[in-house]
């Protein structure tokens, strides 16, 4: 196997497990919170732990990785992975299972970042960056189709416990491997100061954690503290950064059509498609009376079907931007949730099998123009920044995606049993099928200007063919010194974004 085969295949397949780790939990929670107690409030948590943990970590552990070593970052990201997977399947409490899911977040968080990272690196460019990049978001989706059918088939004959075991002896096959791969990072370290870390990550927790304590009461006193501190301490942040000369996520990035399509492309797909998928099976279990293995198997054909349509989105025509690509891949999300509406509580699982199928078709497009814009949207050596950006934006949206789901589905409906879940899971996705709408809109809208497209051109090919042996650091050199084009992002964000 070649190198640059071999960095990938690393890459994906821990990428795979973190979110393979991801979507364990809501095909088991319910038995968990039976065995270890902690009513409502403990299921919303347990669900929504290793999110917080995610979107607080991701911006800061990319660009840590960016600085210190990416293949540093992923290696202890994955060991951390297993250790606390194992923390999960050992918990005695439910209050110390959020805790072991809060960090199996932190930990995922440096897997993700890190692993697009690398790749931005090993694929500088053209084609083989778009195949990569797909490779990378089809092990979005095989996590997302693996966790729950491999835990479920797990669960009747061992256990919920089993699921976090079989995490955490996957991650740990994975460490060896990250550990032996060629270094790389930033050849301008960009100095990470702990009052931003602190300010931006307790900043994110804060938020999501507002928007899961909404679910339950949005006017109650803890929800309103922890959104507003949130975006709070997120303004905070931003203003510490807009002073440094060397910030560690210039906010001035926005400006750019590539890195605001990124971020917002990722918000979108967050809250309309990852939102409404992790009500899925609340709505087959409770509301149409499908069991839990057969209700993975069934969303199991909308993650399966991203997967196969990421590894193929190379073969759509290369003059199609990566803008133009999300556009698609939203109106098509759109299109499949629209066909998810119109349920009964005597619906079969086949009824949604092509709403599904068409929304799968559209993630899988969506996931690979975002993999290929998280690295192309920011500065050169940079790419661990840009691929934590735009998946602090995914799951920050995924939380938001579910309580607005939830919100919807409480507001459309009243009583009990199956049909007012039905009736709201109807009014949810005829919502979600308009914010994909949206998103899609606004990332047909998102082009560089001419001039600043004129200016972007792709690396040298000799770069992409000076990849280190195996086991050899690499750092990027100055841009200034090397000579190589700006991306659309500096252009945009003038010297200051990409200053030393």
């Amino acid at each position: 196997m070649g190198l640059r085969n071999r960095t990938l295949t690393v890459t994906a397949s821990a990428t795979l497990v973190a979110l393979a780790a991801f979507t364990t939990a809501p095909a088991t929670m319910s038995r968990t919170v039976a065995s270890l107690g902690g009513g409502t409030a403990g299921l919303t948590w347990g669900l929504s732990a290793m999110g917080l943990g995610l979107a607080a970590a991701l911006l800061p552990l990319g660009a840590l990785a960016d600085n210190l070593g990416r293949r540093q970052v992923l290696a202890w990201s994955t060991g951390t992975l297993a250790a606390t997977s194992a923390l999960a399947a050992l918990a005695p409490t439910i209050a110390f299972f959020i805790g072991a899911r809060i960090l199996q977040g932190i930990a995922g968080a440096g897997v993700i970042a890190s692993s697009l990272g690398i790749i931005g690196h090993a694929f500088p460019s053209g084609h083989a960056r778009t195949h990569a990049t797909g490779v990378w978001s089809a092990a979005l989706g095989g996590g997302i189709a693996i966790g729950p059918l491999a835990t479920c088939a797990l669960v009747d004959a061992t256990g919920w416990r089993s699921g976090y075991w079989l995490q955490a002896a996957a991650a740990a096959m994975v460490v060896p491997a990250a550990a032996s791969l060629a270094e790389s990072r930033a050849g301008s370290r960009r100095p990470i100061a702990p009052r931003e870390v602190a300010t931006l990550g307790v900043g994110m927790a804060a938020l999501t954690a507002g928007l899961v304590q909404g679910r339950s009461d949005w006017t109650s006193a803890a929800t309103i503290a922890l959104l507003s501190g949130g975006a709070l301490l997120l303004a905070a942040f931003a203003g510490l950064e807009l002073r440094r000369r060397a910030p560690m996520v210039d906010p001035r990035l926005l400006r750019d059509p590539l890195f605001l399509a990124s971020v917002t492309g990722a918000l979108f797909t967050g809250v309309a498609v990852v939102g409404l998928m992790s009500y899925a099976q609340t709505l087959m279990q409770r509301g149409l009376g499908i069991g839990l293995l057969a209700s993975a198997a069934v969303i199991a054909a909308w993650s399966a079907t991203s997967m196969v349509v990421a590894l193929g989105a190379r073969r759509l025509p290369a003059r199609l931007t990566s803008q133009a690509r999300l556009a698609i891949g939203l109106a098509l999300a759109a299109a499949g949730e629209l066909a998810l509406t119109g349920l009964g509580t005597g619906s079969a699982a086949t009824r949604l099998l092509p709403g599904l199928l068409v929304a799968g078709v559209g993630s899988g497009v969506a996931n690979a123009a975002l993999g290929r814009l998280a690295v192309e949207s920011v500065p050169h050596g940079q790419a661990s920044m840009g691929s934590g950006a735009n998946n602090t934006a995914r799951y920050l949206g995924g939380a938001a995606g579910v309580a607005v789901v939830v919100a919807v589905i409480g507001a459309a409906s009243s009583g009990t049993g199956a049909t007012p879940i039905v009736d709201g899971w109807n009014a949810a996705a005829l919502v979600c099928a308009g914010l994909c709408a949206a998103g899609a809109v606004i990332a047909a809208l998102c082009r560089p200007r001419p001039s600043a497209r004129a200016a972007v051109r792709e690396p040298p090919p000799e770069r992409e063919q000076a990849w280190p042996r195996l086991g050899h650091p690499v750092g990027f050199p100055d841009r200034a010194r090397a000579g190589s084009p700006l991306t659309g992002a500096e252009v945009c964000a003038g010297p200051s974004t990409h200053a030393a």
